[in-house]
């Protein structure tokens, strides 16, 4: 298990101060501290051009900054780009990117932490959710299946005018929350990675960046990405993730009363 306590959240800005051969030499700030990199987007090529306490944040945590090197498209590196992002130094990147793992995002008191667990707290309300999206009508749904802590269940389902299945996994997921409001402690049962990571790892930078993304264009989706943060406020959310279409119970029915909602016409 991992205490969010033991990972600190440090702000950096990077700026392409020069360009030569497709490599591009990058001023990274923290502070009133700086250092320089090399990075070439076509091939990947990572240089640390200093010996100093940045570089060596950077370093430590070499797999998150190139994540977001990655992410980047080449197009999109030229002279003068600036962007925030943040590193959470002594990240387990291994459990977050283990999806057996909890990510767990605290918002409670002010905070707004996010760290990873082996199992949830007992007696949460949960939140099992899906969307759908139909072709053949030209619509949308979403399902959420509401288990108290007592075991009973309350099933809701939804039409849509969405005509995106992620968007719409991210409308069960606002609408959920809307649905147990009182409830200060959430998990989030779903098979969509972008509700997953969006509130507990993308969003800070987003923030960060006027809502926009590495590539410096406005996020998609964005207004529902607000909404999302805004109602998440005061909580302690966990995210389970389930495979989809693995006989999960819940996830199954939240599958099937989001499709026919994506399908009913009427």
């Amino acid at each position: 298990m991992e205490n969010e306590n033991e990972m600190e959240i440090v702000v950096f800005e990077m700026e392409i101060v020069d360009e030569s051969n497709n490599t591009f030499t990058i001023k990274i700030s923290s502070k009133d501290d700086s250092t320089l990199i090399k990075f070439n987007p076509i091939s990947r090529a990572l240089h640390f051009l200093n010996e100093d306490g940045i570089s060596g944040m950077l370093k430590s945590n070499e797999y998150q900054l190139r994540k977001m090197l990655h992410i980047k498209r080449p197009e999109t590196y030229y002279k003068g780009f600036r962007l925030k992002f943040v590193l959470r130094d002594r990240k387990d990147v291994a459990a977050f990117n283990d999806m057996s793992q909890i990510i767990v995002v605290d918002k409670r008191d002010g905070k707004n932490e996010s760290y990873v667990i082996d199992s949830g707290k007992e007696n949460l309300t949960e939140l099992y959710i899906d969307g759908s999206y139909s072709s053949k009508t030209g619509k949308g749904g979403f399902a959420v299946i509401i288990k108290s802590p007592e075991g009973k269940y309350d099933l809701k389902s939804f039409k849509s005018g969405v005509k995106k299945s992620s968007l719409l996994e991210l409308l069960a997921a606002i609408k959920g929350l809307e649905l147990v409001n009182d409830r200060k402690e959430v998990r989030i049962v779903t098979d969509s990675q972008y509700v997953r990571k969006g509130l507990a790892e993308w969003i800070i930078n987003w923030k960060m960046n006027d809502w926009k993304t590495a590539n410096g264009e406005k996020v998609k989706n964005i207004e529902y990405w607000k909404i999302f943060d805004k109602i998440t406020d005061g909580k302690y959310v966990e995210f389970q993730y389930v495979k989809s279409h693995s006989g999960h119970f819940e996830n199954t029915m939240a599958d099937l009363y989001a499709k026919d909602m994506a399908m009913n016409t009427k």
